[in-house]
């Protein structure tokens, strides 16, 4: 699936005569495009289709983070690095599976007030302490850690973080984002103690039977998808939206094709 192409080793798409690549065997901001019926969720006409853009990527992949693959346990301490889409999805996971205790981690003080329409019931601002986010984060819970962690901003630095940050011996970390980095450096310590850490790709979320949920969830408004919009740019002004992505009140921002 890396290598741009569909499985039978073809592109569908080209520019001018020129081929094109597919990222990770799909293909989006296409008016029509021949894709896998694998990936591909049929959705009630009626979603809301900012919603929709959502739940294909990002936000669904937090969720599915903390509900399919650390298949957070009911009373348990979470901890996410990241109030993104994506880390933001990872919070109400962690809610909707019964987290008793959920800490957003988050260097920009807008995303205190987002990740609390998602469900954290406490939020760290690094920047406003001289302890490492890990230390924070283990002194709002009596110096033991939480029982998972969330890795969501593709910061090398962080990672070894969000493993110190969880208990030694039982904790899990959940890396869920990707860097410019292809390799990372960790913490031994971090590991030797115990702890497991593990990746995910669109958070263990299956397009059909899984995604089909989170697609019902949407519908039925469980989610304040809302909270994600923050602007919206028509397709012509597409290179507008690498601008407003840097600004520090943006989530997402739509592209608004018709």
């Amino acid at each position: 699936m890396w290598t741009g192409l569909m499985p039978d080793n073809t592109s569908r798409m080209s520019i001018r005569g020129e081929r094109i690549y597919h990222i990770t065997s799909c293909a989006t901001w296409s008016e029509y495009m021949v894709s896998d019926a694998n990936y591909i969720l049929k959705v009630d006409p009626t979603i809301d289709r900012a919603h929709a853009s959502f739940i294909s990527c990002g936000f669904s992949t937090g969720f599915g983070a903390a509900w399919k693959e650390a298949n957070v346990e009911s009373g348990s301490t979470v901890a996410v690095f990241g109030l993104g889409a994506v880390g933001l999805g990872a919070v109400i996971g962690a809610k909707l599976q019964g987290a008793s205790r959920i800490i957003g981690i988050d260097t920009n003080e807008n995303k205190r007030e987002k990740g609390e329409a998602f469900g954290i019931t406490d939020f760290i601002n690094p920047g406003d302490s001289d302890n490492s986010a890990s230390e924070l984060v283990k002194e709002l819970t009596g110096g033991m850690g939480v029982d998972y962690s969330f890795e969501c901003t593709g910061v090398s630095t962080v990672l070894t973080e969000s493993l110190e940050a969880t208990k030694i011996g039982t904790g899990k970390t959940i890396v869920i984002s990707v860097g410019a980095e292809p390799i990372l450096p960790v913490g031994l310590f971090a590991i030797l103690h115990g702890r497991t850490l593990k990746g995910t790709l669109f958070g263990g979320l299956k397009a059909v039977s899984d995604l089909s949920i989170v697609a019902e969830k949407c519908q039925k408004k469980e989610f304040p998808l809302q909270e994600l919009f923050t602007h919206e740019v028509t397709l012509a002004d597409i290179n507008k939206a690498f601008e407003l992505v840097k600004q520090p009140n943006c989530v997402k921002v739509v592209i608004n094709m018709s």
